[in-house]
């Protein structure tokens, strides 16, 4: 059954009164409210709630399902701040379980990739002094100089805070000196929960959410495209997930600027949070679900297969997904260290096409803004003699 039907069948069955107004409302293209938004999470069955984040993420993209190339470089895991959530980072005291790169070091990882067809480097960790404005800045310049075209999407708002208070420079004219040194968009890291009476406890020493969304926004005012992110399944509750996804909401509705939202699973493997149990693989595709949902001015949700494992990145596509990231290439220690199902999170091209075909999926690589590089729906993977994988158009 296409989801037309599915969705047919859905508002023509035996549904709550309240249920049924928000599936016309989806039909309809009309926005659901905020208490609407919690009635998904308190009474939404995973059917209900799978049938009409489908239906919009079909309406969106068909079956069209991106991933890109890209590496990450993590230039420390050592940070000033002190999250309770956070499995990654070492505080200054403990700086000698961590690591410390210098701007060569960060060169030396992008040179590894220089024969390979990577479009992005993804750039995010820690926060500490001497990675300052002009140390990124320095980075963001030879990079470019060495590899014009690769993308740089790079740093949160946490770590923006730091650098530019540092500086003393306002959120728009430290983003925009470093756009000025070749930064090209931003991750939407560090927004954990927003609503302070969570925040405080989990992240309290860490930019506001009212600074994080500053600093997105004068990165839109400069044409920069962001991405957005939710810690769920701790100690928040389901309002402070809507509450979350509202601010975002009334951010997009401004600027337009957000690209792709991504809940992050909390994962409780070696941090201050360890006593509280994750939530179920179930928890996790409902959360997708209501993010499609309610988020109806976002055009992408993502699902971080290395977080939540292969399998359960291929149920997401059901479920309102339709990016599932890209190939890491083990670049990242911030999964295994935090627990993720993906201990070693590197796919191949072929592995991830095979990921989404095998979902009845159409998977097509992207560049970092959603420009098509490659459409695999009808290639088919051959071995040559390096054991490299290419690409070749299935003969009919």
């Amino acid at each position: 059954m296409d989801a037309n039907k599915e969705l047919d069948f859905l508002i023509k069955s035996e549904l709550d009164t309240d249920l049924k107004r928000i599936a016309e409302k989806v039909v309809a293209r009309e926005r659901i409210t905020f208490e609407e938004g919690v009635m998904l999470y308190e009474r939404g069955e995973l059917n209900y709630l799978g049938v009409l984040a489908n239906y919009i993420r079909e309406r969106k993209h068909g079956n069209r399902t991106y991933f890109n190339r890209n590496f990450h470089i993590e230039p420390t895991n050592v940070c000033v701040y002190d999250c309770k959530f956070c499995s990654y980072s070492r505080l200054i005291k403990q700086r000698d379980e961590g690591w410390e790169m210098d701007v060569e070091g960060m060169m030396d990882v992008v040179r590894r990739y220089d024969n390979e067809a990577v479009t992005e480097v993804h750039i995010t960790g820690g926060v500490v002094p001497k990675q300052n404005l002009e140390f990124y800045a320095d980075f963001f310049k030879k990079c470019k100089a060495h590899r014009p075209e690769l993308h740089i999407k790079g740093l949160t708002p946490v770590e923006y805070y730091y650098i530019f208070k540092k500086a003393k420079l306002s959120h728009y004219e430290g983003m925009k000196y470093l756009k000025e040194c070749g930064l090209d968009s931003m991750p939407g890291g560090g927004a954990e929960i927003f609503h302070p009476e969570v925040r405080e406890k989990i992240a309290h020493d860490k930019c506001t959410a009212e600074q994080w969304l500053d600093i997105h926004t004068q990165a839109h005012a400069l044409g920069m495209n962001t991405n957005a992110t939710m810690l769920y399944g701790h100690i928040e509750e389901y309002w402070h997930r809507v509450d979350h996804m509202e601010r975002l909401r009334q951010l997009q509705d401004k600027t337009g600027g957000f690209q792709t939202f991504i809940p992050l699973k909390f994962r409780n493997k070696d941090n201050q949070m360890s006593d509280i149990p994750e939530v179920s693989v179930i928890e996790d595709l409902k959360n997708y679900a209501i993010a499609r949902i309610y988020l109806d001015n976002f055009d992408h949700i993502k699902a971080y297969w290395a977080m939540i494992s292969r399998e359960t990145a291929q149920l997401s596509l059901a479920y309102g997904v339709n990016d599932i990231d890209g190939t890491l290439d083990d670049t990242t220690k911030i999964y295994s260290m935090a627990g993720a199902e993906e201990q070693t999170p590197a796919m191949s091209t072929q592995q991830l096409v095979e990921l989404i075909k095998n979902v009845g999926r159409h998977p097509i690589e992207r560049d970092t803004l959603y420009n098509v590089v490659t459409d695999y729906k009808d290639f088919v993977f051959e071995e040559d003699k390096s054991k490299r994988y290419y690409a070749l158009p299935v003969v009919n």
